[in-house]
């Protein structure tokens, strides 16, 4: 009988003990960096998700004004588009290490001062402004990392849409987290825990991150005129600016029947936890669905849904022209979040398109572009809620919404490059751009 040694390499038995390779998100896990970076996104969502309760609790026991105690929600939107669009330029000029954990510690330093008795509630906003201009310029640069640390390629979709996930089970875990911590601490007791959570955040990207050189040169332009100037490159580049409204115009209108869900589970006299359940329905929608394509669905299949679900993905809300109760206008809000799973193939189309030394100001503008926009999103809504009914505001939302994206679909897929090329489409010309 012949050894095992005598095998031909290749062979069943050989395979059998060798261990399989890691595939979907296991093989994302399997990048110790990216382990360090999911575990420090996690820490600082949490925190921020926990810090933002809190200060709009310690703002109304210090005030009694609904108006100051919403506020400090709306602060945490506004000055992304400050931030992502007069900082971005550090994403690139500076190495992307360093760049986060001074986003992560300055956070920090901002929070810690919020938790001083003496701090005034003007101080209290402005520090959270604060906080919120820094935000896109380390979650930009923090994507721009991605692909230094997971490649270009399916890795990076992959760790993309982890993070995402991450990013909505934060809204349902979060709140949750907070108004228990609500209940033994005291509103600045629970922002001190947020301190934590940036420190924490800090350590594990300077520790578990390699320290890899900025993508442009630092010195040059001034800070300004060089975010500026990434934005105008960016914006006027045909196929990432017909992407980066893809990324855009469907939050601005998905968030309708979240901004208004008081007002309709009102309308159709339902209580506080059928209001729960319309507030969770979306973000489960997102969750399961992005994790069926991340795991289950091909490269290219993500690629082939990512237009046809952003044309429809706003339909299911319709119904809310019918007032529907909340089983039905739950599902439709599944149906939406599961619409957004479009996302993970517009990930890959994205960092195709953005020139490596653009990527982090791309990605900066892209995430201050995001929240910018949800928030006036919301304020729209509410607005278009104290003239109109709110069924109607809702079901109009759909429809509007749906309007404007069907010509930006139909761009998106006139700018597609052709199978093979990396040639990128300017109004007006075509030029050659190098990728990294």
């Amino acid at each position: 009988m012949p050894s095992n040694s005598t095998r031909p390499q290749g062979t069943v038995h050989d395979t059998a003990d060798t261990p399989p390779t890691p595939r979907g998100y296991r093989a994302v896990f399997a990048v110790r960096e990216f382990r360090a970076v999911f575990a420090a996104h996690l820490l600082s969502l949490l925190g921020v998700v926990v810090s933002e309760l809190a200060l709009t609790v310690l703002v109304y026991d210090l005030t009694s004004s609904p108006l100051l105690s919403a506020l400090t929600f709306a602060l945490g939107m506004l000055p992304y588009l400050v931030g992502g669009t007069l900082l971005a330029g550090i994403a690139d000029r500076y190495p992307a290490r360093r760049v986060l954990v001074t986003c992560d510690l300055v956070c920090a330093v901002c929070v810690a001062v919020m938790v001083l008795p003496g701090t005034p509630v003007a101080g209290l906003l402005v520090l959270r402004c604060l906080v919120a201009a820094v935000s896109p310029v380390f979650t930009g640069t923090r994507m721009a990392a991605l692909t230094d640390i997971l490649g270009e390629g399916e890795l990076f979709v992959l760790g993309r849409s982890l993070l995402r996930i991450i990013s909505q089970g934060s809204l349902l875990a979060g709140f949750g987290v907070g108004g228990v911590l609500l209940t033994v601490l005291t509103p600045r007791g629970a922002i001190t825990i947020t301190v934590a959570t940036f420190l924490c955040s800090a350590a594990l990207l300077r520790l578990g991150t390699r320290d890899r050189p900025a993508r442009a040169r630092e010195g040059g332009a001034g800070l300004l005129r060089e975010s500026l100037s990434g934005a105008r490159l960016v914006l006027g580049h045909r196929r990432l600016r017909a992407l980066m409204l893809l990324f855009w115009l469907p939050p601005l209108f998905v968030v309708a029947p979240e901004a208004v869900a008081a007002p309709y589970a009102d309308e159709i006299g339902v209580g506080p936890a059928a209001l729960g359940l319309l507030m969770c329905a979306m973000p489960v929608g997102h969750i399961a669905a992005e994790l069926y394509a991340g795991s289950a669905l091909r490269p290219r299949t993500r690629e082939r849904i990512v237009l046809p679900l952003a044309a429809a993905g706003l339909l299911p809300l319709a119904v809310y022209a019918l007032t529907p109760g909340v089983a039905a206008a739950a599902a439709a809000l599944v149906v939406v979040g599961a619409s957004s799973a479009y996302n993970i193939g517009l990930d890959q189309w994205f960092v195709a398109a953005v020139p490596e030394e653009l990527r982090g100001r791309a990605m900066t503008l892209l995430t201050a572009g995001l929240m910018t926009l949800q928030g006036i999103g919301m304020a729209l809504t509410g607005l278009a809620a104290e003239f109109f009914p709110v069924h109607q505001v809702v079901a109009g939302a759909a429809v509007l919404g749906t309007l404007c994206l069907l010509p930006l679909v139909a761009e998106v897929r006139r700018t597609a490059p052709v199978a093979g090329s990396r040639t990128e489409v300017r109004d007006g010309e075509d030029r050659q751009v190098p990728h990294g």
